[in-house]
């Protein structure tokens, strides 16, 4: 009979768990919930919604990203971020950010029915929707498309306001 060795240092719970569970084939996230509030405090709504970082190790934060086009613009935004990351953590432990595309989950908000406009685009007149299509038709991004389109509605119904404040 094999003689079992005890390794050299204790390991972290959260190492063996991970381990015994992917050895059970049981789906999972790995994720430092200290590590997602630094992140979302560092880069705020808009970006932490679009993101989600995964695993820190030896200085390099991995963060799965919803699409390319975000991808690419936090390439820009690196150095600003790892900045912030570490002023809010009082500590140098982030020196890498790398970045991959991944599938990111949905998280409702209670304010998420305040933002949408008080009408859909279907009420919208026939000019305004077809300037509408026509503009964003040629964004490929499915989630920078539908920002776009918010922002479009809500630009709308200002100037709808400010011609009924004119005409009263």
């Amino acid at each position: 009979m094999k003689k079992r060795t005890l390794p050299g240092k204790p390991e972290q719970l959260g190492n063996i768990l991970h381990k015994i569970l992917k050895k059970l084939d049981v789906p999972h996230k790995r994720t430092d919930r200290r590590i997602v509030d630094l992140w979302n405090r560092a880069v705020g709504d808009q970006i932490a919604s679009r993101t989600l970082p995964e695993t820190l190790r030896r200085g390099s934060l991995h963060v799965l990203v919803s699409s390319s086009a975000w991808l690419h613009q936090l390439q820009f935004l690196k150095e600003e971020i790892l900045v912030r990351l570490n002023e809010l953590s009082g500590a140098e432990e982030f020196r890498r950010l790398f970045f991959s595309i991944g599938e990111i989950p949905e998280i409702s908000t209670p304010d998420a029915e305040k933002k949408t406009p008080p009408f859909s685009a279907g009420e919208l007149k026939e000019r305004d929707r077809r300037m509408m299509a026509e503009s964003l038709a040629a964004i490929k991004d499915a989630d920078l498309r539908e920002t776009i389109q918010r922002v479009m509605l809500a630009e709308i119904i200002r100037r709808r306001e400010i011609q009924k404040r004119k005409r009263v």
